[in-house]
């Protein structure tokens, strides 16, 4: 097949291709202003330090993406779109049981305390 030339006028444009790093988001914050909605998604990392035996630390990455209000409406519109063929395919998406189980945990052993923390889930 013969390579189709370009028109009188036009220029050939080349276009590099960056996928980006693969991030696996543990939690996401959504937040909006009058022009974008901001989307923060955040991935929490347990690092084992035996040289600390009093505090292990934990790494929280951010990757924040920005969207004109009308890109976040159809992004929504895609995502919620995307839930539902998952669902159809392969049934209903529920809380997993050991998180569950974590939660009915937290939730005793915070009863049992004297003072109430408001210690979010992701840290036990």
């Amino acid at each position: 097949m013969e390579k189709e030339k370009p028109k009188q006028g036009a220029r050939e444009v080349k276009i590099d291709i960056d996928n980006g790093v693969s991030f696996f988001a543990d939690e996401a914050g959504v937040m909006h202003n009058p022009l974008k909605f901001i989307l923060d998604f955040r991935s929490i990392t347990p690092r084992i330090d035996i040289r600390n035996k009093k505090f292990q630390p934990l790494v929280l990455r951010h990757n924040v993406i920005t969207m004109d209000v009308y890109t976040a409406k159809y992004f929504a519109k895609a995502l919620n779109d995307n839930i539902k063929g998952y669902e159809k395919k392969y049934g209903k998406i529920n809380k997993p049981d050991a998180l569950l189980a974590m939660e009915k945990e937290s939730k005793k052993n915070n009863k049992k305390s004297k003072t109430k923390k408001d210690t979010p889930t992701y840290l036990g």
